[in-house]
């Protein structure tokens, strides 16, 4: 038997399982920012934008999340949700550059990736998936250069500590004490790198860009399985790899006036890297019926996200904005996993903040929709699904609730 790879999910952006949302100011824009990248959380955005700042300047992100993704069984026989629906994200950045030098440096400690999701026994895909969870940290020192007034660079190392836990049934039912499932735990480091651009061609336009790296993950852990009568209590060291993909995004900025700045940004991100893997133990052979080389597939594709967001400025330092997403499906009903519920969505986001001598501060609230996704025809990512004759088949659809704040302080 194998494990299907559950990959979470409920994201505050969406489109597979990408966090976006590093910062107040840029999630009431609709995280419309690569052409703007005016705070310390450009780091993250577009690290070229940290040109534009003087002296030190120190921002903190907090986030509060209610996500409710749910499942309909096929003609609608039963309606499930997510046993926890709340969750919290924090990111930090920091940047300085001296006066008239045109390099700046910075740092950024966010999560670009993540999520968790548990599902209840009786949803009718249990040997396809039941729970997961991915930590996924990334610490990014930056590196910026201004190469005339009106261009600049950037570029930045990303390392990055990732943490993964799946489980899913072996049986197509939970009696207790029948107890049946399989677990994969595992963690590891990596590297990878990001690049920005930053240019302004006349005074009303601003274009932006930047690129984030594949970073590939290996994760050593333990496989832990049993099934009640027939395999004991076992426990393996295991290891799998995953590619986390590249992405790029591109973005103009449209300021008519001082007092109001306009962006339409596109996100491309290539999740063609996450096709199939397999999870590996170490001797001894693994008890009949579980396999030793766990095959997974998952086959994802890669997706587009777009955002437009628009911010008027006003006297004593005041500012209000309000954006727009839509992201497009990951995951294709081939091997649709209920662990990462990817789907059509739509994002709507306002904020207001105010910018002091010293002192910043951003609020914003996003209100995220998925409408129904209908999956026919899927098949299970490995095993159990298939001896159980079980499957993702069924109607998806997600709701979600998200507050920011944002403290900033320069000197």
């Amino acid at each position: 038997m194998a494990i299907a790879i559950s990959l979470l999910p409920e994201q505050l952006f969406g489109n597979g399982m990408r966090l976006g949302g590093q910062d107040s100011f840029a999630v009431a824009r609709g995280d419309a920012f690569v052409a703007t990248a005016d705070n310390a959380s450009a780091i993250c955005y577009n690290p070229a934008g940290i040109t534009q700042l003087d002296g030190h300047n120190l921002r903190g992100t907090l986030a509060g999340i209610y996500y409710n993704p749910t499942f309909t069984q096929p003609n609608s026989s039963g309606k499930f949700e997510i046993a926890e629906k709340n969750a919290a994200a924090a990111s930090f950045f920091y940047s300085y550059r001296r006066a008239d030098s045109p390099l700046s440096v910075g740092l950024g400690v966010y999560a670009p990736f993540g999520g968790a999701l548990k599902w209840p026994q009786d949803t009718g895909f249990r040997a396809v998936a039941l729970e997961s969870s991915v930590q996924f940290i990334t610490a990014n020192p930056v590196l910026a250069l201004r190469l005339a007034e009106n261009f600049s660079v950037g570029a930045g190392l990303t390392v990055n500590y990732a943490r993964i836990y799946l489980e899913q049934g072996l049986l197509r039912n939970y009696l207790p004490p029948y107890i049946n499932y399989f677990r994969f735990t595992g963690d590891g480091l990596s590297s990878g790198y990001n690049l920005g651009v930053l240019w302004q061609p006349h005074y009303k336009f601003w274009f932006g860009a930047a690129f984030r790296s594949t970073v590939p993950v290996t994760f050593d852990g333990n496989a832990e399985y049993e099934q009640f009568g027939a395999v004991p209590f076992t426990r393996r060291g295991a290891q799998m790899k995953l590619d986390f993909p590249l992405s790029t995004v591109f973005g103009i900025s449209f300021r008519p006036t001082p007092a109001w700045n306009i962006e339409f940004d596109a996100e491309y991100t290539d999740w063609d890297s996450f096709g199939e893997t397999v999870i590996r133990q170490a001797p001894p052979q693994a008890p009949w019926p579980v396999k030793q080389n766990i095959e997974v597939k998952l086959h994802w594709q890669s997706s587009w996200t777009y955002k437009i967001g628009v911010t008027r400025y006003f006297s004593r330092g005041w500012h209000a904005s309000a954006g727009y997403v839509f992201s497009e499906n990951s995951v294709p009903d081939e091997y649709y996993t209920p662990f990462a519920t990817d789907l059509a969505r739509h994002f709507f986001s306002f904020g207001i903040g105010h910018k002091g001598r010293r002192l910043d501060f951003d609020f914003a609230y996003q209100f995220g929709y998925g409408p129904d996704h209908v999956v026919t025809g899927s098949k299970p990512s490995s095993t159990p699904g298939r001896i159980a004759n079980q499957n993702a088949d069924g109607t998806y659809d997600f709701q979600s609730h998200s507050l920011f704040v944002t403290l900033g302080w320069h000197f």
